[in-house]
Formats: C-alpha cells, structure tokens, sequence
C-alpha cells in the first residue's frame, strides 16, 4: 500500500489564475505511512469543495485523508511566480511554508512567495 502513496502526486493546482487551496495529510488505511499533499482550483466555490474531491479519490486508493488547513494561491505561469496566502474559514490557515517546499519541489524555476 506505499505505492498508492507514491502514486499520488505532491502538487495538483491550475495552471494559472487565483484559486483556493488545502494542505491535505494522506496516509494508507490502518497504517502510519503517510505524506502531505496540495491540491488547488478555481473551480471551488469553498475550501471543502476541494476536500469533496479528493477525499473519495485517495479512498479509492485505500488512503485516508485529513485536511491540515487551507488558503489562496496565486499562479502566473507566465511569468513563473506562485503566492500563497490567506486561509480557510472551514478548515483554518494551511501551514504556507509547508505549502511553499511541496510547491518548490514542483515548480523548480518559479519565483514563489509567502504572505
């Protein structure tokens, strides 16, 4: 079941505009291995419109998951800049910096600030 981890990308965020986020914790049902995920779209009206969409798909994959908080992004592409900011009325302010290495480990060339 540590391959479902592994399988599960770090990062999944729009390619562009401004959209909110969460910090998700997964770990495989009934065990203690585990990562932290951060998953982003404009399509969410609300921060647990996100969770909505994740939590099933990681249970299919027989993973648990729990939202660690949440906040904004803001990705310009063009010109390769990432800002994270504000928070959740739901579930809380995300941990930024944590946000800030996971989104780094993806977006190695991009300038990416924290507010």
């Amino acid at each position: 079941m540590v391959d479902a981890l592994s399988k599960v990308p770090d990062v999944d965020i729009d390619p562009d505009g401004k959209f909110k986020y969460i910090l998700v914790n997964i770990k495989v049902k009934g065990g203690t291995d585990n990562k932290v995920i951060v998953r982003g779209t404009k399509t969410a009206e609300y921060h647990n419109h996100i969770f909505e969409k994740v939590n099933p798909a990681m249970d299919a994959l027989g993973l648990e998951c729990s939202c660690l908080g949440g906040g904004k992004i803001e990705h310009n592409s063009s010109e390769k800049k990432l800002r994270v900011f504000g928070e959740s009325t739901g579930y809380g302010k995300a941990d930024h910096a944590v946000t800030v290495e996971k989104l780094k480990s993806v977006f190695k060339d991009y300038e990416i600030a924290m507010e």
